[in-house]
């Protein structure tokens, strides 16, 4: 007699369900098994039930692991869930399970219902999934890896920025040192009357060059406390008609020697800017400076000014060798030339452009270049606020030479004693000499020790101070004159190489009145002495 279809159907769903469905005893003797089972595991009923134990079918490793954590976990809560466990097929081969275990009690009989599913598609994503995480593992490793590469190259580009700036700074004060002595003897030889034509052509252009290599390292060390942010403006109101007179007087020497042809076109009226007086001619004479340097001998130079929207700009043109249009971008940079240093000559370090970009951002204003091309000229122009007129502003325009020479040191200033200490013996020696042509009375030292000890003899109304001294540096010779009677009130001035805030700072902490950048100006150092002399007559 068939039975019912509901039957039927139960017994299907049971032997042919989604997972293999077991019956075991206590010790895990076979009871029951669906036919899925019997598949996964290549037997057949009559070969599992009763003949073999469910632990019979799991490999030597899972045989142990039933052992030691199915069993004790059966006998504690009754259940085991998610079991991974390897199944032996009748081939030998092994299928990947999870098995779910329940512990039931029929009166005095324990029977355990298993659940097992054929875990190779869990398997398959596991291994996909520990290798994503291995791959995002090493991505993340890899990516630690470049960030600290990064991290070391950011800071070895710190290194090599500072290094850059502190070989800038340097090589400007070793500059310095040989320059002073030559500025001095170019000063001796403007004091004598000389005849001869070609010593009076040889002087000019020795001031010339001169003017040029200081010129040079002032823009090297500027250009180093620009990268350091150490620039500190000293602003007012100035005209720029002023400025831009005081700069083509600057470059006159420069323009002339190339026969150029200067065009100055001035604003028709007053145009005032809040600038730095210095900063500002610098810029513009670096823009000359830069003109006539790539104009051909004969070439014209335009300078003119004009207000733009509220702006003022200032146009430096020229009918140079002109900038190709691949090159304009780059002009600015630092170290930027047109051509090799080998190719063209009068290429320069590269470093006025960028100079120039980076005084003028610090005015809140910005500078431009333009040029058709190879041979067609160039033109930079430099935007700045303008702001309301003031009618101090720029002063008087400038200086005439006659007013220039009323500040200079002159003959006969009233026998004013002079203490020069410079390690440097040609430095002090032409110092000295050219001092003395003026009609200071001058004793010169080559160490801070015997300074000292001429101090009391000499009674010096100035002493001249180099920093870098053998034995002493010139901060202990300024405080050590400062504590003696004769050195209370005698006027200090600091001459190094070094110029940047920091050695301005120390020199006014040692007890120096004035800080002096080598080679010395002596327009600057006149205009010091004689104000310190007629304060004294004031005060006197």
């Amino acid at each position: 007699m068939e039975p019912p279809p509901s039957t039927l159907d139960e017994r299907r769903l049971y032997e042919h369900a989604a997972c293999g469905l077991v019956l075991t005893d206590q010790k895990g003797t076979i009871l029951r098994c669906n036919a899925t089972f019997c598949a996964w595991v290549g037997r057949t009923a009559d070969e599992l039930v009763g003949m073999l134990r469910i632990q019979d079918l799991f490999t030597m490793g899972g045989r142990v692991f039933h052992h030691t954590h199915i069993l004790p976990l059966l006998q504690m809560q009754g259940s085991v869930s998610e079991v991974q466990i390897e199944l032996r097929h009748a081939d030998r081969s092994t299928l990947p399970a999870l098995i779910n275990i329940f512990r039931r009690k029929e009166g005095d009989v324990i029977f355990d219902e298993l659940a097992v599913l054929i875990a190779s598609d869990r398997r398959a994503y596991e291994r996909e999934l520990l290798l994503a995480r291995r791959n995002a593992e090493a991505s993340l490793q890899a990516l630690a890896k470049t960030q600290k590469a990064l991290q070391e190259h950011r800071d070895e580009l710190r290194r090599a920025d500072r290094k850059k700036d502190e070989f800038l700074a340097t090589l400007a004060h070793e500059l310095r040192n040989p320059l002073a002595p030559m500025r001095n003897v170019l000063e001796v030889l403007k004091l004598k009357a000389l005849e001869d034509p070609q010593l009076i052509q040889a002087r000019a252009v020795f001031e010339r060059q001169m003017q040029q290599m200081a010129h040079l390292v002032d823009d090297l060390m500027d250009v180093s406390r620009i990268t350091q942010g150490r620039v500190e403006l000293r602003r007012e109101r100035l005209d720029i008609a002023v400025m831009m007179g005081r700069a083509v007087e600057a470059c006159a020497a420069l323009i002339d020697a190339g026969a150029h042809q200067l065009r100055l076109t001035l604003p028709a009226q007053p145009l005032i800017v809040d600038a730095d007086a210095t900063r500002l001619t610098q810029i513009l004479t670096n823009l000359l400076n830069n003109a006539a340097k790539y104009t051909p001998e004969g070439g014209s130079i335009w300078l003119e000014a004009e207000e733009d929207n509220g702006q003022v700009a200032v146009r430096v043109r020229d009918s140079g060798i002109g900038i190709p249009a691949d090159h304009l971008v780059n002009v600015f940079n630092m170290f930027s030339q047109l051509e090799p240093a080998l190719v063209r000559s009068q290429g320069g370090l590269g470093i006025g452009l960028a100079l120039v970009k980076g005084l003028v951002a610090l005015h809140g204003g910005v500078v431009e270049v333009f040029s058709e091309g190879a041979g067609m000229g160039s033109e930079f122009v430099v935007r700045l606020p303008l702001v309301a007129p003031d009618l101090d502003a720029g002063g008087a325009g400038p200086a005439a030479p006659e007013a220039e020479a009323a500040v200079a040191l002159a003959p006969g200033d009233e026998q004013q004693r002079v203490l020069v200490v410079d390690d440097n013996r040609d430095a002090a020696d032409v110092l000295a000499m050219a001092l003395e042509l003026l009609g200071f009375t001058v004793m010169q030292h080559y160490d801070g020790a015997s300074a000292l000890a001429a101090g009391p003899g000499l009674l010096p109304h100035v002493a001249i101070l180099d920093i870098g001294l053998p034995d002493m540096d010139g901060y202990a010779v300024a405080r050590a004159i400062r504590e003696q009677p004769w050195g209370r009130d005698v006027l200090l001035v600091a001459a190094t190489g070094w110029g940047q805030q920091r050695d301005k700072d120390a020199a006014a902490t040692a007890g120096f009145d004035v800080h002096m950048v080598k080679p010395l100006d002596f327009e600057v150092l006149g205009k010091i002495i004689r104000q310190r002399r007629d304060a004294g007559r004031a005060g006197s």
